[in-house]
């Protein structure tokens, strides 16, 4: 088991797959990052050496946003929403609905403090 930028990587899947599991990481970039690298198309988590892991964490680190600077960034964003006192920045206040799904009978999960 591995942690790079705070995502836990199991040791059986291959590198591209395993580095989608990280924040920010999808499977174009995951296999950007694995070609700019050199590192094989089958190889394992588990088969890379001390130095590749290294490589992947300051390559991601370096060139992509990822995990808490993503978590921060889209966090700014509702915050900016709510103080400019928007649509959606009242609802996400609420906790209702943003884009103009029914709540009369349905968004349960959305409106958490109704219960019967």
């Amino acid at each position: 088991m591995l942690y790079i930028s705070g995502a836990r990587l199991v040791g059986d899947e291959q590198v591209r797959i395993a580095s989608t599991k990280i924040d920010g990481i999808g499977p174009k970039k995951a296999i950007q990052v694995r070609y700019r690298l050199g590192i094989s198309g089958n190889i394992k988590i588990k088969e890379l050496t001390k130095y590749q892991i290294d490589q992947i964490e300051q390559m991601i680190g370096q060139d992509h946003v990822v995990h808490w600077e993503l978590k921060r960034g889209e966090r700014a964003d509702i915050e900016r929403l709510i103080s400019i006192s928007c649509y959606r920045g009242i609802r996400h206040q609420d906790g209702s609905p943003l884009r103009g799904q029914r709540t009369h009978t349905n968004a349960r999960t959305c409106r958490k403090r109704i219960r019967k």
